[in-house]
């Protein structure tokens, strides 16, 4: 059995398959995202999360064969990463494992493992590919300077526009009334108290607000959309520069594949499509063949040395579905 856990922005979702790729368990913990709360949260919740997962499966840690762990993060804070890879020893014992970027979760579900480039935008963004033993990450700077075209950045873009549409400097849009409305805002200017005060910056909260960014451009309102087709294009040129980076030929068709939350919303991924399409490379853009947490576990048994190939469009549980 091979384990696979993809940590996430908002979430940490674990996968145990077998030999043949059927999945056998899931389960999900809050996310292992650290560096707002410090490294000691990363190892009680994939012990929690293992403990669930196996349990659920009817099999104890020491049974696996091997797993793979997709940590956010992973190989940013070059003093972190042996502290990060010698933490799920303490969980599995003897067990086989690998740590890395949770990227590489999406990469290997998405595409199947094959040749190509995934973008992820869920609460931040980044992309990876790989051609021909060539490897390449783009993106993934965090929110501060980076992460564009994520759930935060939609976010922080349409919290700017409600600022300049309630003091006027911008046209007063549908997305005013909405953002008032998700934040309970008595006046305007509570808006500084709910993010700045009571969330103290929270990431996975801020990029929830993305979620009134779409409500507004469904309703029609222009600066929504423009917001999430911006995104879009960031997105996209992730992509355009990692065909490049990859050693892709001009007469090679790119596989390009997705994951993450914003990709669900309309509005982006029919931008990202009308992008790529615009753009001097052949891409084949795919559907995602599996879920990230998925991915992780496929990613595991293939650095085992015993690749396993699960059926496209396999779907986690609708729970899990719904926050990947």
């Amino acid at each position: 059995m091979f384990l696979g856990v993809d940590g996430g922005g908002t979430k940490t979702a674990f996968c145990l398959i077998d030999a043949h790729g059927t999945v056998l368990a899931e389960a999900r913990t809050a996310s292992i995202y650290y560096l707002m709360q410090g490294i000691g949260i990363v190892e009680p919740l994939l012990r929690q999360g293992i403990d669930e997962v196996c349990a659920t499966a009817g099999v104890s840690p020491g049974r696996l064969s091997y797993a793979f762990f997709g940590i956010p993060c992973y190989g940013e804070i070059s003093a972190d990463v042996p502290v990060l890879d010698a933490l799920p020893a303490r969980i599995l014992g003897p067990v086989g494992y690998a740590c890395g970027n949770d990227m590489i979760c999406g990469w290997a579900a998405s595409l199947g493992g094959a040749d190509g480039i995934n973008v992820v935008a869920g609460t931040g963004s980044i992309a990876y590919g790989e051609n021909r033993g060539r490897r390449w990450r783009g993106g993934g700077w965090s929110e501060l300077f980076g992460d564009e075209g994520s759930g935060y950045w939609v976010a922080v873009k349409g919290l700017a526009a409600f600022s300049r549409m309630s003091d006027g400097r911008q046209p007063a849009g549908v997305l005013a009334d909405e953002m008032r409305v998700e934040l309970g805002l008595a006046t305007d200017l509570d808006v500084i108290d709910v993010v700045v005060n009571r969330w103290h910056g929270d990431r996975g909260k801020i990029a929830g607000l993305s979620k009134v960014v779409t409500r507004a451009a469904d309703a029609g309102d222009p600066r929504a959309v423009e917001i999430l087709r911006e995104a879009a294009r960031e997105l996209a040129l992730h992509v355009d520069v990692g065909a490049g980076a990859l050693g892709f030929g001009a007469d090679e068709t790119v596989p390009v594949s997705y994951s993450g939350g914003m990709f669900g919303v309309p509005h982006v991924l029919d931008a990202f499509r009308e992008a790529l399409a615009s753009s001097p490379h052949g891409y084949d853009l795919r559907e995602p063949l599996l879920p990230p947490h998925v991915g992780a576990a496929v990613y595991a048994a293939r650095l085992s040395g015993h690749p396993v190939h699960p059926r496209p469009g396999s779907r986690p549980a609708p729970d899990l579905e719904r926050l990947t």
